[in-house]
C-alpha cells in the first residue's frame, strides 16, 4: 500500500513540475517516433502484424505528430518488416499525424506509393566503411542509387526526408570528421530532402563531438532543416540532444521504450527512449504536444508484447499509469 502511494506521489510531483515548466515557454520541439520501424526492425522474433498496427494506433493517440511506421525493403534483408504493405493498409491514420516509411530504392517507393504514403525517407552514411559494409557500395554510389527515388517523390508530391548515419563515429573506422559529415549532408539536402536526420548510429557521441559536428553541418544547412537521432549506448543521448537544442535543432528522433539499436554496435542499448526525451524537454520549458502518461502506457504494452523490461528510465521511475 505504501509503495503504491509513493509511486502515485512521484507521478503527481513529476507531472506538476512538467506542467510548470511547459507553461513558461512556447518553443516547440517535434518528436519523430521511430519505434515501429527502427525500433522493431532488428527484433529476432517476428512481431505480429496486428501488434505492429496496434502499436502505431496507440502512438497516434499520444499527441505525437510523426510516427515512422515501417520500411519498404526486401523481406530477405529485413524479415521483421516484410508485412510493410499490410501494416500501412491496416493502421488508422489520424488527422494531423504523418506516417513516413523508409524507401531505399524504386521498388520500395513504388510499393509504398500504392499504400498512399505522404512521406518517405532515404538514408546515407558519413562513413565510407559503414556504407560498404551496410549496403555494399561507396557513399557516392549510394547517393546515386537514391536519385530516382528523390525524383519520383517530387513528381508524386511525396515529402522526402533524409537520414545520415555515423555522424560522429563508425564501428569500422572510428571517429568521423565533421567536414565529411557536412559534405554528405549537403549532398543529401540538394537531392530534395526537406529535413535531414543526423544519426549517432552506434551511440559513441558526446556533447563535445556532437557540438563540433553540428557547428560544421549548420555552416552549410540551416538548423531548422535538421533533426538529431541519438542512440544511448554510452548513456550520452540526452546530453547530446540538449547540445543539439543549443545549436537550434528542434526535431528529435526517438523510440518508445528505447526500442531498437544498431546491430553493428557492441553493447548498443538502442535508440533513446521517447519518454525520457519528452520528460527532459518538458522539464526544460519546451512544448512537444505529447502526453507522457499515454506514452508510458504504450511503452509498457509493447514491452510486455516483446517480453522485456522497458529501456526508459522515466517509465521505470514513474511506473505503469493506473
Amino acid at each position: 500500500m505504501f509503495q503504491r502511494q509513493l509511486v502515485k506521489l512521484v507521478r503527481v510531483g513529476a507531472r506538476q513540475i512538467e506542467k510548470a515548466h511547459m507553461s513558461t515557454s512556447s518553443e516547440f520541439v517535434k518528436i519523430v517516433e521511430v519505434g515501429p520501424r527502427d525500433g522493431l526492425q532488428n527484433e529476432k522474433t517476428f512481431v505480429d502484424t496486428v501488434d505492429k498496427v496496434s502499436l502505431i494506433n496507440q502512438l497516434s493517440a499520444t499527441g505525437l505528430q510523426v510516427i515512422e511506421s515501417t520500411s519498404f525493403v526486401s523481406a530477405k534483408w529485413v524479415p521483421q518488416l516484410g508485412d510493410n504493405s499490410e501494416v500501412m493498409n491496416s493502421i488508422t491514420r489520424k488527422s494531423g499525424v504523418l506516417y513516413p516509411v523508409l524507401t531505399p530504392n524504386m521498388k520500395g517507393f513504388t510499393e509504398a506509393l500504392k499504400c498512399n504514403v505522404e512521406e518517405v525517407a532515404i538514408f546515407g552514411a558519413a562513413s565510407e566503411s559503414f556504407s560498404q559494409k551496410n549496403i555494399n557500395c561507396s557513399v557516392e554510389e549510394s547517393l546515386n542509387r537514391f536519385r530516382p527515388v528523390c525524383e519520383a517523390a517530387a513528381k508524386n508530391n511525396v515529402r522526402l526526408r533524409g537520414y545520415l548515419s555515423c555522424v560522429v563515429g563508425c564501428p569500422y573506422e572510428g571517429n568521423i570528421k565533421p567536414e565529411a559529415v557536412a559534405k554528405v549532408a549537403e549532398q543529401l539536402m540538394s537531392m530534395g530532402c526537406y529535413e535531414l536526420s543526423l544519426g549517432d548510429t552506434i551511440g559513441v557521441g558526446t556533447a563535445g563531438s556532437v557540438a563540433a559536428m553540428l557547428t560544421e553541418v549548420t555552416s552549410v544547412i540551416p538548423a531548422d532543416r535538421l533533426a538529431i537521432h541519438c542512440h544511448d549506448t554510452y548513456g550520452q543521448a540526452l546530453a547530446n540532444i540538449l547540445v543539439s537544442l543549443q545549436h537550434g535543432i528542434r526535431v528529435v528522433d526517438s523510440s518508445v521504450g528505447g526500442l531498437g539499436g544498431c546491430p553493428y554496435a557492441k553493447g548498443a542499448s538502442g535508440n533513446v527512449a521517447t519518454e525520457d526525451v519528452v520528460y527532459m524537454l518538458h522539464g526544460s520549458g519546451y512544448q512537444t504536444g505529447v502526453d507522457l502518461d499515454k506514452l508510458i502506457a504504450v511503452d509498457f504494452w509493447i514491452s510486455d508484447k516483446l517480453g522485456r523490461k522497458s529501456n526508459s528510465k522515466v517509465a521505470l521511475a514513474l511506473g505503469k499509469p493506473a
